[in-house]
């Protein structure tokens, strides 16, 4: 993909320090993460391919909620039944699922251009999913490693949590509600102060 493209939320996004941030130390960051080569992986129902034989760059397709699979090039989320996002830092990387989910068992859609990708970063990343999520993201139940649909203050969304340390997610939101789901994001951040980067 091209850096010339406008990304979902070019002109929403603003570089800075906002809400309480004055004589703050850890705050929140938060970016737009683009240039992201993102692939719907779908078996049909037709397909004997058992799944669970299946890698991708050396990695297995997960298997249930909430898990995923990541390696520095990809991260596979589990999104439902016989249901995969496979979210790729280099589009040319799209051949390595290509070969390993052939067209006859496989359905391989790019969404590359339909979804708002939000990263937070923080020790207070999870309390801005608290207020506008139902998703119940304690510690204990909601881990590095794990991904979930829900929704934020009525948009739907997919979450996916990159890191404990620090505590990092990413936010993927279709494109057509990124400037609304933006907005509303920095609006829960703004408590906790927030640097726009």
């Amino acid at each position: 993909m091209s850096d010339t493209n406008i990304s979902a939320l070019q002109f929403d996004h603003k570089i800075g320090l906002f809400g309480d941030h004055e004589d703050k130390q850890d705050l929140l960051k938060i970016s737009e993460i683009k240039n992201l080569s993102i692939f719907q992986v779908a078996k049909f129902r037709k397909s004997d391919v058992q799944s669970n034989q299946i890698k991708i760059d050396g990695l297995s397709l997960p298997q249930e909620n909430p898990l995923i699979s990541a390696n520095e090039n990809i991260r596979i989320l589990w999104i439902g039944p016989e249901t995969w996002l496979c979210i790729l830092t280099n589009s040319n990387l799209k051949n390595l699922i290509s070969s390993a989910c052939n067209d006859n068992d496989f359905a391989i859609t790019d969404l590359s251009h339909s979804r708002a990708t939000v990263e937070i970063k923080g020790s207070h990343t999870l309390d801005v999913i608290k207020k506008g999520s139902p998703l119940n993201v304690n510690e204990n139940v909601f881990k590095e490693g794990n991904c979930a649909n829900t929704t934020y203050n009525g948009i739907n969304i997919l979450i996916d949590f990159i890191s404990n340390n620090p505590k990092t997610i990413r936010l993927y939101a279709l494109r057509s509600f990124g400037g609304s789901f933006y907005h509303s994001i920095t609006d829960a951040a703004l408590e906790f102060g927030y640097e726009g980067v």
